[in-house]
């Protein structure tokens, strides 16, 4: 037999072969997922855990979706919007993914949400950006964020902080679009029942000196509204402890997330009882929730004692996005029509409660207020005080009073007098 007539038979045997198989080579066909976080600036150590957080989800489904093979594309940012989009881009015209999971960071999720608009035949799937303006307004729609957002995960903590006794407080923030969500989340409901924010700080992202912040907080308030995260957050409570600052902290979603609680320091023991909010608690007593954290320690040695915020939020995302890979068995053809319909169908119950989203495609959930305590350990984590359900972009508002307010700014809300 002729060496054409050899490759040919051999052909022949290895098709026979895969049909015999029922086609198993199709199930290994690869499918490319990229995945931002930012591995660089402020927010390093919580975009490292926002990897693991997808790593984990992928894990779970050991590997493959929709009957394909899934390997993540990773990119790295620092943060800022020019350079997530630039790492965006990356991953879609240079490495060619076909879903796109991330950002991690507020202004981040605004402009790949804007970048989105420009790549009508891919899927964009939030990591745990929050700012409002990422699904509201002006949505893309091939953008989906199964998480809730900044202002959602800050309802109740005004009411808390009154009960409190916080009826002055003096605000730190960082200047972007996820603490001006924060911020309005917080003060929506504090100002409308009697709570009064008397000044606002707002400093740059990234700020390492806080010195003339800490010199203009009024001595007479009752407590501080500190909306930082990461090192941002680390560097002011270093820096207030060593100006012998006393005053009670109501802290943002990342403000004592784990990603900033176990820093070392003798301020550490002040943030003992610090009223904080988000989307997930460490104290979750539920099945999910408990599976979730020994998933998560099983896995990671090197990761936190419990997940922080970011990779529980880029874990529900990566779910999702493989969830509905899923439900299409892989198909992506026409636009990806069939698979963002299933997107906008996806539904399940996430370590800390269902996970769904509205026609915005933005989350619909549960927030937590909570409390920072010590465990037996040693260690801190963040305790259940009391939960509010199937909260909505609106705030528990009407539409139309919460348009009249509009959006989060450096002065929207505003209760000073």
């Amino acid at each position: 037999m002729s060496k054409g007539k050899k490759s040919f038979g051999r052909s022949i045997v290895a098709a026979a072969a895969l049909v015999a198989l029922g086609g198993v080579a199709y199930a290994q066909e690869t499918l490319k997922i990229g995945l931002l976080a930012s591995l660089e600036g402020p927010f390093a150590a919580p975009g490292q855990d926002g990897m693991r957080g997808a790593d984990l989800a992928l894990k779970e489904k050991n590997g493959m979706a929709g009957g394909k093979k899934i390997e993540f594309v990773k990119v790295s940012s620092d943060a800022t919007p020019d350079k997530a989009v630039n790492s965006t881009r990356k991953a879609v015209e240079q490495d060619k993914v076909q879903i796109m999971i991330g950002p991690l960071s507020g202004d981040e999720g605004i402009a790949v949400k804007n970048y989105a608009k420009t790549q009508p035949n891919i899927t964009f799937i939030n990591g745990s950006s929050g700012a409002q303006a990422a699904t509201w307004g002006d949505p893309a729609p091939n953008f989906y964020r199964f998480n809730t957002e900044g202002a959602q995960w800050m309802v109740g903590l005004g009411e808390h902080a009154l009960a409190k006794g916080y009826k002055k407080t003096f605000l730190i923030a960082e200047d972007y679009g996820f603490p001006y969500s924060q911020v309005q989340g917080f003060m929506a409901s504090y100002c409308a029942k009697g709570g009064k924010v008397v000044d606002k700080a707002w400093v740059p992202l990234g700020t390492k000196d806080y010195a003339s912040v800490i010199a203009k907080i009024p001595k007479d308030v009752d407590a501080l509204v500190v909306v930082l995260g990461g090192s941002d957050a680390v560097n002011f409570l270093t820096q207030y402890e060593q100006a012998g600052g006393d005053k009670p902290m109501v802290g943002g979603s990342i403000t004592v997330d784990q990603t900033v609680l176990n820093f070392k320091g003798k301020r550490r023991e002040s943030l003992l009882g610090t009223a904080s909010a988000g989307p997930m608690a460490d104290s979750i007593d539920t099945p999910e929730w408990k599976k979730f954290v020994a998933d998560y320690k099983a896995n990671f040695k090197d990761g936190f004692p419990s997940p922080s915020l970011f990779a529980y939020l880029y874990y529900i995302n990566t779910k999702a996005a493989l969830d509905g890979l899923d439900a299409v068995k892989g198909d992506l053809s026409g636009g990806q029509k069939a698979y963002r319909d299933a997107l906008q169908k996806t539904k399940f119950n996430g370590p800390a409660g269902v996970v769904q989203i509205d026609g915005n495609r933005n989350g619909v959930g549960t927030t937590y207020i909570t409390e920072v305590t010590k465990a037996p350990d040693g260690s801190y984590y963040n305790k259940v005080v009391k939960s509010v359900p199937n909260i909505t972009q609106t705030l528990g508002l009407p539409e139309a009073e919460f348009k009249k307010m509009g959006l989060g700014t450096r002065d929207v809300p505003d209760c000073r007098k």
